[in-house]
């Protein structure tokens, strides 16, 4: 883990944006598409430690963007080419574009500053999408990432902001996927190899500047 100095050097507020993915009501909600997956996000506690990651970001200036996947009704514009894009169109909740699903799902709260992001295609919310030109336009060097799931979405965020050339941070217990012991496994052997990993608490610390982490409260 870094010390508190270097992740603070990292997290400047005026250089870093705080990334929430597919944190939406059709994925991480209690009637979402994939249950095991929300049950996950929700039991480990990562959706609301992004919730509270969110929280401090808009507290501390910093710029939050959330990446939300959905789709037309008529599916127009979708991904067929792999099995999990072919699953998602037999699953009974579909992240329709403008439904329920494809809201923010409480805790995480959406502020007026905030950057919503929508894809109708690929893995990554930043391959394909306006995102890079708007990091580069808001002076980001640091994207924090966040959300779901560590299997697919998370991963290929992080890779796909390293090759552009950005510092990652990945809080490790703001993320999820499933099983629930894939995901540090992925954290351990992959991201921390590209990635800066640290905790909620420790990002949180350097985001209000206490030096110190203050300890989350585990859901029951």
């Amino acid at each position: 883990m870094p010390s508190y100095e270097q992740l603070s050097a990292l997290l400047d507020p005026g250089s870093t944006v705080l990334i929430t993915v597919e944190c939406q009501q059709g994925v991480v909600g209690p009637d979402a598409a994939l249950p095991e997956l929300a049950r996950e996000a929700r039991d480990s506690g990562a959706l609301a430690n992004v919730a509270r990651l969110v929280s401090a970001a808009h507290a501390s200036g910093v710029q939050v963007l959330h990446a939300v996947a959905e789709r037309r009704p008529d599916g127009r514009g979708a991904n067929r080419n792999a099995r999990l894009f072919r699953a998602a169109e037999r699953l009974p909740v579909q992240q329709l574009a403008g439904t329920a699903a494809t809201r923010l799902a409480p805790p995480v709260e959406v502020a007026g500053q905030d950057l919503v992001v929508r894809r109708l295609h690929g893995l990554s919310p930043v391959q394909g999408t306006e995102v890079d030109a708007l990091l580069r336009n808001l002076g980001c060097r640091t994207l924090v990432v966040t959300g779901v799931s560590a299997n697919v979405a998370i991963p290929n965020t992080v890779f796909d902001a390293v090759n552009r050339g950005y510092t990652v941070v990945v809080p490790s217990d703001a993320i999820a996927g499933v099983p629930a012991d894939y995901t540090p496994a992925m954290v351990r052997h992959t991201l921390a190899l590209v990635a800066t990993v640290a905790t909620t608490d420790e990002v949180l610390a350097c985001l209000r500047g206490t030096g110190r982490p203050t300890p989350a409260v585990r859901p029951a």
